[in-house]
Protein backbone atom coordinates (compact mmCIF):
# COMPACT_ATOMS: atom_id res chain seq x y z
CA UNK A 1 0.00 0.00 0.00
CA UNK A 2 0.80 3.71 -0.44
CA UNK A 3 2.08 5.39 2.78
CA UNK A 4 3.60 9.07 3.69
CA UNK A 5 6.68 8.17 5.26
CA UNK A 6 9.03 9.94 7.23
CA UNK A 7 12.87 8.69 6.59
CA UNK A 8 15.09 11.75 8.00
CA UNK A 9 13.89 14.32 10.80
CA UNK A 10 13.25 18.07 9.22
CA UNK A 11 13.17 16.53 5.16
CA UNK A 12 9.29 16.48 3.81
CA UNK A 13 7.54 13.07 3.97
CA UNK A 14 8.55 10.75 1.00
CA UNK A 15 5.38 8.65 -0.64
CA UNK A 16 6.60 5.25 -0.42
CA UNK A 17 4.97 1.47 -0.88
CA UNK A 18 4.67 -0.13 2.27
CA UNK A 19 3.75 -3.04 3.47
CA UNK A 20 0.05 -3.70 4.66
CA UNK A 21 -0.18 -3.39 8.32
CA UNK A 22 -1.51 -7.12 10.23
CA UNK A 23 -3.65 -6.60 12.65
CA UNK A 24 -3.39 -8.17 16.02
CA UNK A 25 -5.68 -9.37 18.65
CA UNK A 26 -7.04 -6.39 20.17
CA UNK A 27 -6.81 -4.12 16.97
CA UNK A 28 -8.73 -3.51 13.42
CA UNK A 29 -7.61 -2.11 10.18
CA UNK A 30 -9.35 0.55 8.58
CA UNK A 31 -9.17 1.65 5.25
CA UNK A 32 -8.36 5.55 5.84
CA UNK A 33 -10.77 8.04 4.03
CA UNK A 34 -9.53 10.92 5.34
CA UNK A 35 -6.92 12.06 7.31
CA UNK A 36 -6.61 15.27 9.15
CA UNK A 37 -2.96 17.14 9.47
CA UNK A 38 -2.28 18.39 12.91
CA UNK A 39 0.65 20.39 14.50
CA UNK A 40 1.69 17.46 16.33
CA UNK A 41 2.61 15.58 12.79
CA UNK A 42 4.74 19.15 11.52
CA UNK A 43 6.70 19.09 14.81
CA UNK A 44 7.15 15.64 14.82
CA UNK A 45 8.41 15.75 10.84
CA UNK A 46 10.70 18.94 12.25
CA UNK A 47 12.10 16.65 15.27
CA UNK A 48 10.92 18.65 17.92
CA UNK A 49 9.12 15.82 19.79
CA UNK A 50 12.49 13.48 19.48
CA UNK A 51 12.52 13.33 23.33
CA UNK A 52 9.37 12.73 24.16
CA UNK A 53 7.94 10.69 21.21
CA UNK A 54 11.41 8.78 19.61
CA UNK A 55 10.69 6.79 16.62
CA UNK A 56 12.87 4.67 14.78
CA UNK A 57 12.85 6.08 11.38
CA UNK A 58 11.70 5.49 8.63
CA UNK A 59 8.07 5.93 10.08
CA UNK A 60 4.88 6.52 8.63
CA UNK A 61 3.28 9.65 9.97
CA UNK A 62 -0.50 10.93 10.50
CA UNK A 63 -2.46 10.74 13.96
CA UNK A 64 -6.40 11.36 12.90
CA UNK A 65 -8.57 8.74 10.75
CA UNK A 66 -11.84 8.70 9.46
CA UNK A 67 -13.06 5.53 7.52
CA UNK A 68 -14.28 1.99 7.11
CA UNK A 69 -13.20 -1.05 9.11
CA UNK A 70 -12.03 -3.82 6.68
CA UNK A 71 -10.84 -6.59 9.03
CA UNK A 72 -10.72 -6.88 13.12
CA UNK A 73 -8.77 -9.11 15.42
CA UNK A 74 -9.80 -12.22 17.24
CA UNK A 75 -11.00 -9.93 20.20
CA UNK A 76 -12.69 -7.22 19.14
CA UNK A 77 -16.46 -6.47 19.55
CA UNK A 78 -17.07 -3.06 19.63
CA UNK A 79 -16.71 -2.79 15.69
CA UNK A 80 -16.92 -4.57 12.78
CA UNK A 81 -16.13 -4.70 9.11
CA UNK A 82 -18.33 -2.45 7.19
CA UNK A 83 -18.03 -0.19 9.90
CA UNK A 84 -17.54 3.96 9.41
CA UNK A 85 -15.26 5.34 12.12
CA UNK A 86 -12.47 7.54 12.92
CA UNK A 87 -10.17 8.00 15.72
CA UNK A 88 -6.93 9.98 16.94
CA UNK A 89 -4.28 6.77 16.85
CA UNK A 90 -2.19 6.16 20.31
CA UNK A 91 1.73 6.41 19.95
CA UNK A 92 2.46 3.10 18.61
CA UNK A 93 -0.38 2.89 15.75
CA UNK A 94 1.04 6.42 14.24
CA UNK A 95 0.41 6.45 10.37
CA UNK A 96 -2.40 7.73 9.25
CA UNK A 97 -1.19 9.14 6.30
CA UNK A 98 -1.60 5.72 4.54
CA UNK A 99 -4.27 3.71 2.68
CA UNK A 100 -4.86 1.92 5.58
CA UNK A 101 -4.05 1.97 9.39
CA UNK A 102 -4.29 -0.56 11.98
CA UNK A 103 -6.06 1.26 15.00
CA UNK A 104 -6.71 -0.13 18.37
CA UNK A 105 -10.01 -0.79 18.89
CA UNK A 106 -10.44 0.93 22.01
CA UNK A 107 -9.72 4.15 20.26
CA UNK A 108 -11.87 3.74 17.58
CA UNK A 109 -15.26 5.30 17.87
CA UNK A 110 -18.34 5.78 15.24
CA UNK A 111 -18.07 8.66 13.30
CA UNK A 112 -20.53 11.43 13.22
CA UNK A 113 -23.28 10.83 10.44
CA UNK A 114 -24.45 14.14 10.12
CA UNK A 115 -21.12 15.17 9.01
CA UNK A 116 -18.86 14.12 5.48
CA UNK A 117 -15.39 12.22 6.21
CA UNK A 118 -13.22 15.01 5.39
CA UNK A 119 -15.33 17.03 8.43
CA UNK A 120 -15.15 13.80 10.71
CA UNK A 121 -11.08 13.38 9.63
CA UNK A 122 -10.80 16.66 10.77
CA UNK A 123 -11.32 16.29 14.32
CA UNK A 124 -10.54 13.57 16.89
CA UNK A 125 -7.22 15.15 18.13
CA UNK A 126 -7.96 18.28 18.27
CA UNK A 127 -11.53 17.75 19.82
CA UNK A 128 -9.75 15.34 22.22
CA UNK A 129 -7.43 17.92 23.32
CA UNK A 130 -10.23 20.29 23.57
CA UNK A 131 -12.24 17.83 25.98
CA UNK A 132 -9.31 16.73 28.22
CA UNK A 133 -8.51 20.32 28.96
CA UNK A 134 -11.24 21.60 29.08
CA UNK A 135 -13.60 18.69 30.73
CA UNK A 136 -10.99 16.58 32.46
CA UNK A 137 -8.18 19.18 33.85
CA UNK A 138 -10.27 22.05 33.95
CA UNK A 139 -13.20 20.98 34.83
CA UNK A 140 -14.88 23.95 33.08
CA UNK A 141 -18.23 25.30 34.70
CA UNK A 142 -21.37 27.60 33.79
CA UNK A 143 -20.27 31.44 34.19
CA UNK A 144 -16.59 30.73 34.75
CA UNK A 145 -14.18 32.73 32.34
CA UNK A 146 -12.01 30.99 29.64
CA UNK A 147 -9.34 32.78 27.39
CA UNK A 148 -8.39 30.09 24.42
CA UNK A 149 -5.46 31.52 22.35
CA UNK A 150 -5.41 31.34 18.36
CA UNK A 151 -8.93 30.56 18.14
CA UNK A 152 -9.10 30.04 14.28
CA UNK A 153 -7.03 27.14 14.51
CA UNK A 154 -7.64 23.74 14.80
CA UNK A 155 -8.17 23.06 18.23
CA UNK A 156 -9.20 26.82 18.75
CA UNK A 157 -12.18 26.80 16.56
CA UNK A 158 -13.17 23.51 18.82
CA UNK A 159 -12.86 24.32 22.18
CA UNK A 160 -14.41 27.56 21.49
CA UNK A 161 -17.60 25.71 20.81
CA UNK A 162 -17.27 23.13 23.44
CA UNK A 163 -16.28 25.83 26.34
CA UNK A 164 -19.72 27.90 25.16
CA UNK A 165 -21.72 24.18 24.85
CA UNK A 166 -20.30 24.25 29.07
CA UNK A 167 -21.41 27.38 29.71
CA UNK A 168 -18.21 29.63 30.18
CA UNK A 169 -17.90 32.90 29.03
CA UNK A 170 -15.06 33.22 26.29
CA UNK A 171 -12.26 35.02 24.97
CA UNK A 172 -10.30 34.26 22.21
CA UNK A 173 -7.01 35.81 20.38
CA UNK A 174 -7.45 35.79 16.65
CA UNK A 175 -6.70 38.12 13.95
CA UNK A 176 -9.63 40.60 12.98
CA UNK A 177 -10.31 39.14 9.91
CA UNK A 178 -11.49 35.83 11.63
CA UNK A 179 -13.28 38.02 14.84
CA UNK A 180 -16.88 37.20 13.16
CA UNK A 181 -16.31 34.02 12.43
CA UNK A 182 -15.19 33.22 16.00
CA UNK A 183 -18.16 35.00 17.62
CA UNK A 184 -20.01 32.65 15.08
CA UNK A 185 -18.91 29.77 17.08
CA UNK A 186 -19.28 31.15 20.44
CA UNK A 187 -16.76 33.35 21.25
CA UNK A 188 -17.54 36.03 23.74
CA UNK A 189 -14.81 38.51 23.38
CA UNK A 190 -12.52 38.22 20.69
CA UNK A 191 -8.95 40.15 20.58
CA UNK A 192 -6.99 41.14 17.83
CA UNK A 193 -3.47 40.28 18.74
CA UNK A 194 -2.01 42.51 16.14
CA UNK A 195 -3.39 45.38 18.33
CA UNK A 196 -4.59 45.05 21.64
CA UNK A 197 -2.28 43.25 24.38
CA UNK A 198 -4.09 40.07 25.86
CA UNK A 199 -2.35 40.62 29.52
CA UNK A 200 -4.29 43.74 29.79
CA UNK A 201 -7.33 41.80 30.52
CA UNK A 202 -6.69 41.39 34.74
CA UNK A 203 -6.62 38.88 36.88
CA UNK A 204 -10.05 37.03 36.34
CA UNK A 205 -10.02 34.23 34.13
CA UNK A 206 -10.59 30.53 35.80
CA UNK A 207 -8.90 28.67 32.68
CA UNK A 208 -5.98 29.84 29.36
CA UNK A 209 -5.78 27.43 26.80
CA UNK A 210 -2.30 28.38 25.25
CA UNK A 211 -1.09 26.62 21.99
CA UNK A 212 1.32 29.65 21.25
CA UNK A 213 3.97 28.80 24.01
CA UNK A 214 6.80 30.91 25.37
CA UNK A 215 5.96 34.80 26.11
CA UNK A 216 2.58 33.74 25.15
CA UNK A 217 2.65 31.07 28.05
CA UNK A 218 4.59 33.47 30.99
CA UNK A 219 1.75 36.45 30.02
CA UNK A 220 -1.03 34.28 30.22
CA UNK A 221 -0.31 33.12 33.69
CA UNK A 222 -1.29 36.77 34.56
CA UNK A 223 -4.47 37.13 33.97
CA UNK A 224 -5.32 33.89 36.02
CA UNK A 225 -7.26 34.54 39.45
CA UNK A 226 -5.89 32.47 42.11
CA UNK A 227 -6.50 28.77 41.76
CA UNK A 228 -6.80 29.60 37.86
CA UNK A 229 -4.87 27.38 35.61
CA UNK A 230 -2.96 27.67 32.49
CA UNK A 231 -2.99 24.68 30.13
CA UNK A 232 0.07 24.38 27.67
CA UNK A 233 -0.16 22.43 24.41
CA UNK A 234 3.31 22.96 23.02
CA UNK A 235 4.57 22.89 26.33
CA UNK A 236 7.28 22.84 28.19
CA UNK A 237 6.58 19.41 29.29
CA UNK A 238 6.31 19.43 32.93
CA UNK A 239 7.09 16.58 35.59
CA UNK A 240 3.34 15.09 35.86
CA UNK A 241 3.56 14.40 32.52
CA UNK A 242 6.61 13.09 32.19
CA UNK A 243 5.96 10.60 35.30
CA UNK A 244 2.13 9.57 33.49
CA UNK A 245 3.90 8.82 29.94
CA UNK A 246 6.80 6.47 31.87
CA UNK A 247 9.66 8.40 30.64
CA UNK A 248 13.52 7.51 31.82
CA UNK A 249 14.86 9.47 34.75
CA UNK A 250 17.08 11.20 32.30
CA UNK A 251 14.20 12.58 30.03
CA UNK A 252 11.95 12.81 33.36
CA UNK A 253 14.81 15.20 35.03
CA UNK A 254 15.37 17.14 31.85
CA UNK A 255 11.45 17.94 31.44
CA UNK A 256 11.31 19.10 35.45
CA UNK A 257 14.27 21.77 34.25
CA UNK A 258 12.65 22.73 31.32
CA UNK A 259 9.82 23.59 33.03
CA UNK A 260 10.97 24.94 36.33
CA UNK A 261 10.74 28.50 35.12
CA UNK A 262 7.32 28.26 34.31
CA UNK A 263 5.91 26.05 37.40
CA UNK A 264 7.94 28.82 39.55
CA UNK A 265 5.94 31.82 38.22
CA UNK A 266 3.27 29.87 38.15
CA UNK A 267 3.44 29.22 41.79
CA UNK A 268 4.41 32.74 42.88
CA UNK A 269 1.29 33.82 41.18
CA UNK A 270 -0.98 31.28 42.86
CA UNK A 271 -2.18 29.47 39.59
CA UNK A 272 -1.12 25.86 38.23
CA UNK A 273 0.39 25.21 34.91
CA UNK A 274 -0.28 21.67 33.08
CA UNK A 275 1.50 20.77 30.44
CA UNK A 276 -1.46 18.69 28.00
CA UNK A 277 -0.43 16.05 25.86
CA UNK A 278 -3.47 14.51 24.62
CA UNK A 279 -4.09 10.83 24.53
CA UNK A 280 -6.36 8.67 21.99
CA UNK A 281 -9.39 8.10 24.00
CA UNK A 282 -12.74 6.21 22.14
CA UNK A 283 -15.28 6.36 25.00
CA UNK A 284 -14.26 10.85 25.01
CA UNK A 285 -14.97 10.33 20.81
CA UNK A 286 -18.36 8.94 21.72
CA UNK A 287 -19.15 11.67 23.99
CA UNK A 288 -17.58 14.00 20.66
CA UNK A 289 -19.69 12.23 18.10
CA UNK A 290 -23.44 12.94 20.21
CA UNK A 291 -21.98 16.73 20.15
CA UNK A 292 -21.46 17.14 16.48
CA UNK A 293 -24.66 14.67 15.69
CA UNK A 294 -26.74 17.13 17.72
CA UNK A 295 -25.16 20.60 16.52
CA UNK A 296 -23.72 21.60 19.58
CA UNK A 297 -20.19 21.29 17.54
CA UNK A 298 -19.61 21.81 13.97
CA UNK A 299 -16.17 20.27 12.57
CA UNK A 300 -13.96 23.38 10.91
CA UNK A 301 -12.25 22.36 7.86
CA UNK A 302 -10.26 25.17 5.79
CA UNK A 303 -8.74 23.01 3.54
CA UNK A 304 -9.11 19.72 1.58
CA UNK A 305 -6.54 18.12 -0.15
CA UNK A 306 -6.28 14.51 -2.34
CA UNK A 307 -3.83 12.29 -0.70
CA UNK A 308 -0.30 12.80 -2.87
CA UNK A 309 -0.18 16.40 -2.10
CA UNK A 310 0.29 15.14 1.58
CA UNK A 311 3.68 16.08 2.37
CA UNK A 312 3.69 19.43 0.45
CA UNK A 313 0.67 20.08 2.80
CA UNK A 314 1.86 19.05 5.78
CA UNK A 315 5.08 21.80 4.88
CA UNK A 316 2.77 24.46 4.94
CA UNK A 317 0.68 24.03 7.63
CA UNK A 318 -1.63 26.38 9.10
CA UNK A 319 -0.94 28.90 6.62
CA UNK A 320 -3.92 31.13 6.33
CA UNK A 321 -6.40 28.23 7.02
CA UNK A 322 -9.47 27.84 9.69
CA UNK A 323 -9.43 25.08 11.28
CA UNK A 324 -8.35 21.85 10.03
CA UNK A 325 -6.44 20.82 6.48
CA UNK A 326 -7.03 17.61 5.64
CA UNK A 327 -5.94 14.84 3.61
CA UNK A 328 -8.70 12.39 1.20
CA UNK A 329 -8.17 9.53 -0.45
CA UNK A 330 -10.43 8.29 -2.79
CA UNK A 331 -12.89 5.48 -2.55
CA UNK A 332 -11.84 2.41 -4.32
Amino acid sequence: MKAFVLAEYKKPLELRDVAEPTVGADEALVRVEAAGLNQLDEKTRLGEFKLILPYALPQTLGHDVAGTVVEVGANVRSVAPGDKVYACVGKNHVGTFAEKVVVDAADLAPRPTSVTAAEAGSLPLVALTAWQALVEIGNVRPGQKVLIHAGSGGVGTIAIQLAKHLGAMVTTTASTSNADFLRELGADRVIDYHTEDFADLGADYDLVLDSVGGENLEKSLRILRRGGTAIGLVGPPDPAFARDAGLNPFVRTAIRLLSRKIRRKAKALGVTYRFLFMRSDGEQLRRITELVDSGTIRPIVGATVPFDQTSHALCSLGRGVRGKTVVTLPHH
